[in-house]
Order: C-alpha cells, then sequence, then structure tokens
C-alpha cells in the first residue's frame, strides 16, 4: 500500500503566497495550484508519497497523506496512512 498527499483547502494559504509543497514537490506537475481557488491541489496519479510536501507544510498543516487501495487504486480518505516512501523507493522506477 502506497500514499498520496491531500490538500486541506481550509487550510491552505497558497493564495497568499505560500506555495512551498508546489516548489519542493520532486515529481513535476503533481502539485499545482488550482487557477479557481488559487489553494494548491495534488494530482493524485502522480503522487509518489514521498511526504516532502506535508514536511514544508508543518506550519499549517494543509497537507495529510491517506493510503490508496492497491486494488482498486482508489484514496481511502480517513484511512491512516502507511510508511512514506523514501525518495529512493517512490523514483525507483
Amino acid at each position: 500500500m502506497y500514499n498520496v498527499a491531500w490538500v486541506d483547502n481550509e487550510k491552505c494559504i497558497a493564495q497568499k503566497g505560500c506555495r512551498l509543497c508546489i516548489m519542493y514537490c520532486p515529481e513535476a506537475d503533481t502539485i499545482m495550484l488550482d487557477a479557481t481557488t488559487q489553494k494548491a491541489i495534488v494530482i493524485e496519479p502522480r503522487c509518489k508519497g514521498c511526504d516532502l510536501c506535508k514536511v514544508v507544510c508543518s506550519t499549517h498543516n494543509a497537507i495529510t497523506m491517506f493510503p490508496v487501495d492497491p486494488t482498486t487504486g482508489k484514496v481511502i480518505k480517513g484511512g491512516e496512512a502507511g510508511e512514506a516512501a523514501a525518495l529512493g523507493q517512490a523514483y525507483a522506477g
């Protein structure tokens, strides 16, 4: 089982210029700025679950990691996240 990031719009302050999660995500075009809400959004199929976005957002705690069901590929919102993938694991091909 692996994890993906999820952004809580109530806590996200990207519209104020934060955007650290977007800048620090090692996977291109995974965390983007939603033009409508001016909040960060995660493109779930691209997320490798490395947890770096959650670390850089620790002041506002707007990012939560949720597990993905390995058989259906659906995010289990409210599920307990497993261990974060190390960058080597996340990018091992």
